[in-house]
């Protein structure tokens, strides 16, 4: 408390001290520099001016005018305010007014988003088809999913009767769907293998594109059905040699023109009334023989009965797929298989459901047979001939197409081997054996520039 009592003292003293210096300070513009002890040098006059006289000249301040005074008039301090010369043309510019007001532009807010749904068509409608588009996708892989699991369960008893083994991926991560392996939404395969006559057998499912909405209005427009393909790969020694297929027009004539085995071996299509099939159907045979007998009995029954699930029936002992380009620049015959290839549609109605894969199952037993019947099936010796002497044909021209390419690969691999083998001997240190090396060189350059002569062989008399 006696520390605040102090405080307040020691302020009011203070002010008083300042209070009284306050009019010296403001007067004199020199006060600051004077010392306070010559306050009796400053006098004041009557009619209100200020007289400053420097009585120390030892202090250097001393001033000296033409009348060794300082006279400071008592002017107000705002009275340069009221020159009017101070602020020239300031009076007639604040009485003008401006000619015109700034006009205002108020923007026009937009109504609420609810009260306006017009606005707002383009991401509605964009919404939308991203709705739709994922909706179709879930309900696509749902329904492919399922039309799979229903053949795999129709067809599973039956394939392992005639296979050792269905499915050779057990993972965890194939279990909902079975030993079926997915490629894609759309695509299923089943590999089974473990019988006699043939490595394997691969089973393709390829169903339509449900998941993809593009394809879906595409459909609409050109329909397209689920197909079933096999491949049945053959022992050489268990498939004699011949080339036979039987398809639906539109189909032999897509063969014809892509499959490389069908168009060197049999490009004639002929019609399958002859053979007792439905007309719908072209035969392309190597060898006539072999027609009447994969045409049997059973298998013609199965074609005339199911005829529209029939896509094509094709037996080979020269596949090797599509036709090449004939700018592949390959240089030998590419590699060929013995298969068996089936092309089944499934029924556009009901195709999920375990009755329409039923009426599919004759058709995988059709398969089963024909591999059987392959196995037995042997072609006479006159068919052997025609078949060797095809192939012969084939081979020949091939070779004859490839000629030039076969002897410039050839060239440049001569002319590789003797850069290596004269790199090799200028590397030698040995100078002997680098100039016989020159000089066999210089032979065989002679020889090859030299004219060709035949020798006439005569007879002795």
């Amino acid at each position: 408390m006696k520390i605040l009592l102090f405080g307040i003292c020691f302020v009011c003293f203070i002010s008083t001290l300042s209070a009284s210096n306050y009019g010296d300070l403001t007067d004199n513009e020199f006060a600051e520099f004077e010392d306070f002890e010559a306050e009796d040098d400053v006098f004041t006059s009557d009619d209100g001016q200020k007289s400053v006289k420097e009585s120390s000249a030892e202090d250097g301040f001393v001033e000296e005018d033409d009348e060794q005074d300082a006279i400071v008039e008592d002017e107000s301090e705002f009275e340069h305010f009221q020159d009017s010369e101070e602020f020239e043309g300031f009076a007639d510019a604040k009485d003008e007014k401006p000619a015109s007001e700034p006009k205002i532009t108020i923007t026009k807010v937009p109504i609420h988003f609810r009260a306006n749904w017009d606005s707002y068509w383009l991401e509605i409608l964009m919404i939308a088809g991203l709705v739709v588009y994922f909706l179709n996708f879930a309900t696509g892989k749902s329904k492919n999913t399922k039309i799979a699991n229903v053949w795999f369960q129709t067809h599973k008893t039956l394939l392992e009767e005639n296979f050792s083994l269905v499915g050779d991926d057990t993972t965890i991560e194939n279990k909902e769907g079975g030993a079926l392996i997915k490629e894609s939404e759309n695509i299923f395969t089943l590999w089974c293998s473990g019988r006699v006559c043939c490595e394997g057998m691969l089973v393709e499912l390829k169903l339509i594109k449900r998941q993809d909405l593009v394809a879906v209005i595409a459909g609409m427009m050109r329909p397209t059905l689920d197909q079933i393909h096999v491949k049945v790969i053959m022992n050489k020694e268990d498939m004699d040699s011949f080339v036979f297929c039987v398809a639906s027009k539109k189909v032999s004539l897509h063969f014809s023109k892509e499959m490389a085995d069908i168009s060197m071996y049999c490009p004639e299509r002929r019609p399958g009334e002859k053979q007792n099939i439905p007309s719908n159907f072209s035969i392309m045979s190597e060898i006539p023989e072999t027609t009447s007998a994969l045409l049997d009995s059973k298998v013609t029954t199965v074609l005339n009965k199911y005829a529209e699930y029939v896509e094509y029936i094709h037996f080979s002992d020269q596949y090797t797929g599509v036709k090449q380009a004939d700018d592949t620049g390959a240089l030998k015959l590419p590699d060929t298989q013995k298969v068996l290839l089936f092309g089944f549609n499934v029924p556009a109605k009901g195709a999920g459901t375990t009755e329409t894969m039923e009426q599919l199952k004759p058709l995988m037993t059709m398969v089963l047979y024909c591999i059987d019947k392959i196995k037995r099936y042997r072609l006479s010796k006159e068919g052997k001939a025609k078949a060797e002497k095809n192939r012969q044909r084939v081979e020949e021209a091939f070779l004859k197409s490839t000629h030039v390419a076969r002897a410039e690969a050839a060239a440049a691999r001569r002319e590789e081997r003797r850069r290596l083998e004269k790199e090799k001997v200028m590397a030698d240190s040995d100078p002997e054996k680098q100039r016989r090396w020159e000089e066999k060189e210089q032979k065989r350059q002679a020889k090859k520039r030299a004219p060709k002569m035949k020798q006439l062989k005569v007879k002795a008399l």
